[in-house]
C-alpha cells in the first residue's frame, strides 16, 4: 500500500481542486478491497494506477466512503494531449494539443486552467477511472476470490457490475449551472446557448439540443405549407406530399453539413474507430499498431461473426414477435367488435378498447426486457470505440420500435385501406404520444422532486422531535441507519479528508439522490417517433407538422429544465454526429417515399383526375413517381456535399501543415 494518496502528485496540505467525479463504494466493501481500489485511483501509472487525486467525504458510521476524485494541472495537459483533444491555437487553427506547444494555443490574457472546459476535464477525469486495467498479477479482487479479473481488464466497471462501487457521478457546479438556465429554459424565446451547453454538459449534450433546434426551425415550412392545405382544394395533396418528401431529403443532408461545421469546430471530426478502446473492451493485451500503447486487442471478425450470425438474428426473431402481437391486438379488436354486432352486447365498447389496452401494456413489458437483450448482445458482440457501442445498439433499439410505433399504420395503411381510421390513429398517436412524454418528462419528476421534499421535510422535524424527547438519533443518522461492517471493513484513515464546511459534501450528497440521466437515446427516440408519424403518411395529415412544433417548443425548454434541476449531471460524451440516428432518419426518410406515393395512388381524390386507369396502370404509376423521387433524393444527396467548403480547406490546411512541421523535425 503506498504511503499516502496524492503524494506524488500534489501536497495533501494544498487546496484540493475542483471535484469532478464523485465515487460512493458500498457500505459492505472489504477493506483490502477498498484500499486496493483507492491506491489504483490514487497510484503511478508505472503500477498500473490513474495518477489522480482523491479527498474522502466526513461520513457516519454504517456509511460507505464516499471519494471526491480530481487532478492535477499537469495531469489534465498530459491525458489530453495523450487523447489527441483538438484545441484552437492562436492563428485560429483547431488542431490537436501538445503540451510541449502549450504557449501556442494560449491567447493573450488566457490562463492555463481555461484551456480545457469543465466538460473536458470531467471527460479526462473518467477516461483515467475507467481505463485502470487489471495488470497479470490483477488475477482478482482483494478480499473476493469469486470475482476474478483478466488482464485488460477496465477495473471501474468491474467493481461497477459486482455493485462493490454503488455510483459514480459528476458534480454540478451550481453557479455556472444557474447562469446557463437563465439564458436556456427560462428563456424561452432566445435563442439556446449552444456553445455554453457544450462547454458544461459536453458535446453529446449540445448535439442534441443543437438537432432539436435546427429541426423544428425546419419544420417551419411545412407547417405553413400544412395550414395552408386546409383552405386549398383537395386535389392540392400530391403537391404538398411530394414536397414534404424532397424537404426531408434537402434537411437531412444539410443536417450532415451542419454536423461537420460542429465537429470541426469541436474538435471530434478527426474521431475513427481505431480511437481509444471503451472501458468494457476486452482482448489479450498488446501493442497497439496506431498508437503504440499497451491495449487490449480483439479480432475485428469474431466482432461480426458475433454481430451477423447471432445478434442479427436473435434481433429479427424479436422483430416478427413484435409484429405478430400487433396483429393479434387487431385480430382480437376485428373479433369483439363482431361479437358485438352478432349478439348486440351492451358492454361491448369497453370490451373494444381491451385488446388497445393490453397491447400497450405488452409493448411497454417488451420494450423494458428488449433494452437488457440489446444491452447485452451488443456488449457480447465486444466493440472497441464507444461510438461504435452506441450505433449498434442503437440500431438494435430502433428496429424494435420501428415496429411497435409504425407497424400499426403500415397494416390500416395498406391492408385495411380506411384512410380515415388510418388519419384519426395517427392523430391520436402523434397526440397522446407527446402528451404523455412531456408529462413523464418533465411534470411527473418535477412533482416527485416536491413530494419527497416534503416527506424530508417532515422526516426532520419528526427527527428533531425525538431528539427533544431523548428517543432518536439526528436527521442524517436516521436516514442511514448503523449496519454491522465484517470485521476488516474500516475506512482508512491515511486517505486525506474534505474539510468538513466543504461545501461539495451537501451537493455530493443531493445530487447523489437525483435519477441519473441514462443519455440522449430516449430524447433522439422520441424526436425520432415523431419525425416517422409526421413524414410517414403526411399526404393523409398535413397539419401533424404543426403539433411537432408545438410540441418540440415546449420539448427543448422542458428537456433543459430536467437536465439543469431534476437529473444528475450527465458524464461528458465527445461525439462528432448523430450516429446510428442519422442513419435512421434517412431510412425513415426513404421509406416515407414509398408509402407516401402508395397513399396517393390509393387515394380518392387522385383517383377521380384519371378513372379510366387501370389498378394495373395505378401501380405502374406508382413505381414511376416513387423511382422518380428516388432518383430525386441521390441527386440531391450528390449534389450537397456532406462537408461546407470552408471546413475542407480548413483540414487540408492542418494537413499541410502538419508535414511541413514533420519536414522540419527531419530536417533538424
Amino acid at each position: 500500500m503506498s504511503a499516502s494518496p496524492n503524494d506524488s502528485t500534489e501536497e495533501t496540505t494544498a487546496v484540493f481542486p475542483p471535484t469532478y467525479i464523485v465515487i460512493q463504494f458500498s457500505r459492505h466493501i472489504r477493506t483490502t478491497a477498498l484500499v486496493w481500489l483507492v491506491d489504483k485511483i490514487c497510484g503511478k501509472r508505472l503500477d498500473g494506477g490513474a495518477e489522480l487525486l482523491v479527498r474522502k467525504q466526513p461520513h457516519h458510521d454504517g456509511e460507505g466512503l464516499t471519494l471526491h476524485v480530481s487532478a492535477s494541472k499537469i495531469k489534465f495537459l498530459e491525458v489530453a494531449e495523450e487523447l489527441e483533444l483538438r484545441k484552437r491555437d492562436k492563428c485560429g487553427l483547431i488542431r490537436e494539443f501538445t503540451v510541449s506547444q502549450l504557449d501556442d494555443f494560449l491567447e493573450e490574457g488566457m490562463h492555463v486552467d481555461d484551456l480545457l472546459t469543465t466538460a473536458e476535464k470531467q471527460y479526462i477525469v473518467r477516461h483515467e477511472l475507467e481505463n485502470i486495467r487489471a495488470l497479470k498479477e490483477d488475477d482478482q479482487v482483494p478480499g473476493y476470490p469469486a470475482f476474478r479479473l483478466y488482464e485488460g481488464q477496465s477495473i471501474v466497471q468491474v467493481c461497477l457490475h459486482w455493485k462493490l462501487l454503488d455510483r459514480m457521478y459528476p458534480l454540478h457546479d451550481q453557479e455556472a449551472l444557474g447562469k446557463l438556465g437563465m439564458k436556456w429554459y427560462w428563456a424561452l424565446f432566445r435563442k439556446q446557448p449552444f456553445e455554453e451547453i457544450r462547454l458544461y454538459f459536453g458535446e453529446a449534450v449540445a448535439l442534441y439540443f443543437t438537432f432539436l433546434g435546427f429541426y423544428t426551425t425546419s419544420l417551419l415550412v411545412p407547417m405553413v405549407l400544412g395550414f395552408l392545405q386546409l383552405f386549398l382544394s383537395s386535389e392540392s395533396i400530391a403537391f404538398f406530399c411530394v414536397f414534404n418528401v424532397l424537404w426531408v431529403t434537402v434537411f437531412l443532408e444539410v443536417w450532415k453539413r451542419k454536423c461537420s461545421e460542429l465537429a470541426f469546430t469541436w474538435g471530434t471530426i478527426g474521431m475513427t474507430s481505431l480511437d481509444e478502446p471503451r472501458p468494457n473492451y476486452h482482448g489479450v493485451m498488446g501493442i497497439d499498431v496506431v498508437t503504440g500503447r499497451y491495449q487490449p486487442q480483439f479480432p475485428r471478425w469474431k466482432t461480426n461473426a458475433r454481430l451477423y450470425c447471432a445478434s442479427l438474428p436473435i434481433v429479427l426473431l424479436c422483430m416478427v414477435g413484435a409484429f405478430f402481437v400487433m396483429l393479434a391486438s387487431f385480430w382480437a379488436e376485428e373479433m369483439i367488435i363482431h361479437m358485438k354486432k352478432l349478439h348486440g352486447l351492451e358492454a361491448g365498447g369497453l370490451l373494444v378498447l381491451m385488446p388497445s389496452i393490453l397491447y400497450s401494456a405488452v409493448v411497454f413489458i417488451m420494450n423494458c426486457y428488449y433494452r437488457k437483450l440489446a444491452t447485452f448482445l451488443t456488449e457480447w458482440e465486444n466493440h472497441r470505440t464507444q461510438s461504435q457501442f452506441d450505433r449498434h445498439r442503437v440500431t438494435k433499439l430502433v428496429l424494435f420500435e420501428f415496429v411497435n410505433n409504425f407497424m400499426s399504420l403500415f397494416y390500416i395503411a395498406f391492408y385495411i385501406q380506411d384512410m380515415e381510421m388510418l388519419k384519426n390513429q395517427l392523430t391520436v398517436m402523434l397526440i397522446i404520444f407527446q402528451a404523455i412524454n412531456n408529462f413523464q418528462e418533465a411534470i411527473l419528476p418535477l412533482l416527485i422532486k416536491c413530494y419527497s421534499k416534503k416527506v424530508t421535510k417532515a422526516l426532520k422535524f419528526d427527527a428533531i422531535l425525538g431528539n427533544k424527547d431523548n428517543e432518536g438519533s439526528s436527521y442524517i443518522r436516521k436516514r442511514r441507519p448503523t449496519l454491522i461492517h465484517e470485521k476488516d471493513s474500516v475506512i482508512p484513515d491515511h486517505i486525506p479528508a474534505l474539510e468538513p464546511d466543504d461545501p461539495r459534501i451537501e451537493l455530493a450528497i443531493a445530487e447523489g439522490e437525483m435519477e441519473n440521466y441514462e443519455g440522449t437515446y430516449d430524447d433522439y427516440l422520441e424526436i425520432f417517433i415523431q419525425f416517422g408519424y409526421v413524414f410517414l403518411f403526411s399526404s393523409v395529415y398535413p397539419m401533424a407538422a404543426l403539433w411537432a412544433v408545438v410540441n418540440n417548443i415546449l420539448e427543448i425548454r422542458a428537456d433543459a429544465f430536467k437536465l439543469c434541476c431534476l437529473y444528475q449531471r450527465p458524464m461528458a460524451k465527445r461525439v462528432k454526429d448523430t450516429g446510428a440516428w442519422q442513419r435512421a432518419f434517412e431510412a425513415v426518410g426513404a421509406m416515407s417515399i414509398m408509402t407516401n406515393c402508395g397513399l396517393l395512388c390509393m387515394s380518392p381524390q387522385l383517383r377521380r383526375l384519371a378513372p379510366s386507369l387501370t389498378s394495373v396502370e395505378w401501380v405502374l404509376l406508382f413505381v414511376v413517381l416513387e423511382h422518380m423521387l428516388l432518383g430525386i433524393r441521390h441527386i440531391l444527396h450528390l449534389v450537397i456535399p456532406d462537408r461546407p467548403e470552408w471546413v475542407r480547406v480548413a483540414l487540408a490546411r492542418i494537413n499541410h501543415q502538419s508535414k511541413q512541421a514533420l519536414k522540419n523535425e527531419v530536417t533538424e
